[in-house]
């Protein structure tokens, strides 16, 4: 499956929807059955992240995901708008990376569940905000479901 877009406003009932949506799309991409909980539970967790952080700084910016299921893997990117030092979040610097969010000490229980959950995961903070990419293998060539 192609890549999908979506972006919704920065409200809690919102991460729901796209909660559903991302599971829909990883079963379409060839996820299996049994991870669709930990896809659920990681992108509802990054959602509510950024929801969190645009409600207290930029409640009128969309929180934006991106969805990719070609190949063998499904990735999901969860990017909100706030850049980490006016979040005051203490987010590093994408080089530092998820060892900094479990190792340095003061660790962030979101981000721990997030990692315990996805395949992979990738932190990025830029000057335009915060990413979290995350990904789960998948079966190429998975026919659609109906």
């Amino acid at each position: 499956m192609g890549p999908v877009e979506l972006t919704f406003s920065a409200l809690p009932a919102h991460v729901r929807t796209a909660r559903l949506i991302v599971t829909a799309v990883a079963r379409r991409s060839g996820v299996a059955e049994a991870l669709l909980d930990e896809v659920r539970l990681a992108v509802g967790e990054a959602c509510s992240r950024a929801v969190e952080a645009h409600q207290r700084h930029c409640p009128d910016e969309p929180v934006r995901l991106e969805l990719n299921g070609t190949g063998r893997r499904f990735e999901v990117t969860v990017s909100d708008t706030v850049p980490s030092e006016d979040a005051g979040r203490g987010m590093p610097a994408a080089s530092e990376g998820l060892e900094y969010a479990l190792g340095n000490g003061t660790v962030d229980l979101g981000l721990a569940v997030i990692s315990g959950l996805a395949d992979d995961v990738e932190i990025s903070s830029t000057p335009k905000g915060v990413q979290i990419r995350m990904s789960w293998p998948a079966e190429e060539g998975v026919p659609p479901q109906s």
